[in-house]
């Protein structure tokens, strides 16, 4: 369910922690995942990163907003963070070209969908047990295909 909030005609706008890098998103958003992948646990010190897919056309950087910096995490893939106070915000990948996934939890209000699924979960942190019903994808689901390539 959408928080009633949220308006279908707005953006919504994100931030890092300390708000030096702020940016919006023009809807509609492409997912909403739950990934698991080795990279992003490490890359996040979490148990699982939750990305919100956007078109890198319906993306922008706020007025004053500073750049982020980049650290080139595979050949393929980079992931954004903030020169200031280092919140990871954002991946981009040439194995899904013209996307930006951006953490859900730089939203601080509602957004137009809901988490849809939880992918490369046999990628799992052995300790956290997930509680929801969303369809998990593994490492070998056809729907992964293009992105397996990340993760070399």
């Amino acid at each position: 369910m959408t928080d009633p909030k949220w308006l279908p005609s707005g953006d919504f706008e994100g931030r890092c922690l300390c708000g030096a890098v702020r940016f919006a998103v023009t809807p509609p958003s492409l997912f909403f995942a739950h990934c698991h992948c080795r990279w992003c646990r490490e890359a996040h010190g979490a148990a699982f990163v939750s990305w919100v897919g956007a078109a890198e056309e319906r993306f922008r950087y706020l007025p004053g907003s500073a750049q982020p910096a980049w650290y080139q995490s595979t050949p393929q893939s980079r992931r954004g963070f903030c020169p200031t106070c280092g919140t990871t915000l954002f991946f981009a990948s040439t194995v899904c070209p013209g996307e930006i996934h951006v953490v859900r939890p730089a939203f601080p209000g509602a957004i137009d969908r809901e988490p849809q699924c939880h992918i490369f979960y046999d990628q799992r942190a052995g300790w956290i047990e997930v509680g929801d019903s969303l369809p998990r994808s593994t490492s070998e689901d056809p729907g992964l295909a293009d992105f397996k390539a990340v993760q070399r």
